[in-house]
C-alpha cells in the first residue's frame, strides 16, 4: 500500500490576496509571516541554585491566514447563487462528514499538453495568449473528452484529481503586478472550462450519482479562460463555472494541489482523504490531502 501527500503542506509565498480581491467567489493566497522572536513565549530560566539542569523550553506562536490559502478545500457555501433555489448545498467546512472528504480517486493527466504549450516560451508561462494559450482552443486545458474518457470510473462520492504540472509555478518572486505572477499568469492557466464542467454534470445525471469534488494543481479548479467570463474580458462576471455550477451541487473543490503526478504510475485503486481544518462557519480551509493507493 502506498500513501502520499498531494498538497502544499508548508506555508510558502504566493501572490497577495489583493491581486484578485474583487472576486466575490475566489481569493488567492496571502502571505503568512514567520513569527518574530517577540511572539515566541519562553519559560523563565531556572534558578542557578537548582541542581537539576533545565531540560529545555516551550515555544509557540500565533498565525493569521486566509481560509483559501495554500492547498485548501472550498466548501459548498463558498459560492452562493443569487437565485437561492439553485443552492442545493450550503454547508460550511465544519459540517462535513468523513463521507464528504474521503472517496475513490479518478485520475486525469493533461500535463503533456500543458508542457507542449509551455515549450513555445521556453517552458515559462506568458500572460499573452499569443505566446502561450491555455484555453480550449489549443487543448492545453481540461477538455470534455478528458472527462468522458474516465466516465466509467466515476462513481458516487469519487474525487476527480487532475494533474497538469502547473504547481511548479506556485512559488516565485512577485512581479510588480501580482496578477501577472506565473501561477496566475493574467488568468491564463489550465483548468476546467464551462464545457468540461457541463460534461461532468452530464455524467453525474446520466449515472444518477454525485461526486465528492475535484482536486487540481492550479489556482482555482476553473481555468483562467473560465475566470475571464463568457466575453473573455470580465474576470469577475459570469465565469468560474466549477464554482458557479459545481459548488452549488455539493462538489467540494481542492485547489492548489501539489505532486499529483505521483499518482500516474499507480495501477491499483487510490483513495483521497481531504484533511481540511474544521473551521466553524468557514467557506474554506487549508488542507493536507493524502492519497492512499493499493
Amino acid at each position: 500500500m502506498c500513501v502520499t501527500t498531494i498538497s502544499h503542506i508548508r506555508f510558502r509565498y504566493s501572490p497577495r490576496r489583493e491581486a484578485i480581491s474583487q472576486s466575490p467567489t475566489l481569493q488567492s493566497h496571502s502571505r503568512i509571516p514567520k513569527p518574530s522572536r517577540a511572539s515566541v513565549s519562553r519559560q523563565p530560566a531556572r534558578s542557578k541554585t537548582r541542581s537539576r539542569p533545565r531540560p529545555g523550553f516551550s515555544s509557540g506562536a500565533g498565525s493569521n491566514f486566509d481560509e483559501h490559502y495554500t492547498t485548501h478545500l472550498d466548501s459548498t457555501d463558498h459560492y452562493l447563487n443569487t437565485d437561492k433555489s439553485a443552492n442545493a448545498d450550503k454547508r460550511s467546512v465544519e459540517e462535513y462528514t468523513l463521507r464528504d472528504i474521503i472517496g475513490k480517486i479518478v485520475y486525469i493527466d493533461i500535463s503533456d499538453r500543458v508542457s507542449k504549450e509551455l515549450a513555445k516560451n521556453g517552458g515559462k508561462p506568458s500572460p499573452n495568449p499569443a505566446v502561450t494559450d491555455f484555453s480550449e482552443a489549443t487543448g492545453a486545458t481540461v477538455l470534455p473528452a478528458d472527462i468522458e474518457k474516465v466516465a466509467g470510473q466515476i462513481t458516487d462520492r469519487s474525487w476527480i484529481v487532475v494533474h497538469s504540472g502547473w504547481d511548479k509555478h506556485f512559488v516565485g518572486d512577485p512581479p510588480q503586478d501580482p496578477f501577472l505572477h506565473p501561477y496566475i499568469n493574467g488568468l491564463n492557466y489550465p483548468g476546467f472550462g464551462k464545457s468540461a464542467v457541463e460534461k461532468l454534470i452530464e455524467i453525474e445525471n446520466r449515472k444518477g450519482i454525485r461526486i465528492n469534488g475535484i482536486m487540481m494543481d492550479n489556482l482555482s479548479i476553473d481555468s483562467g479562460e473560465s475566470g475571464r467570463g463568457s466575453d473573455g474580458k470580465n474576470p469577475f462576471g459570469d465565469g468560474w463555472y466549477a464554482h458557479q455550477f459545481g459548488l452549488t451541487r455539493g462538489w467540494k473543490l481542492l485547489e492548489n494541489a501539489k505532486g499529483t503526478g505521483q499518482l500516474a504510475n499507480e495501477s491499483g485503486t487510490c483513495t483521497l482523504i481531504a484533511g481540511a481544518i474544521r473551521l466553524t462557519s468557514s467557506t474554506g480551509a487549508p488542507a493536507r490531502v493524502i492519497a492512499a493507493c493499493r
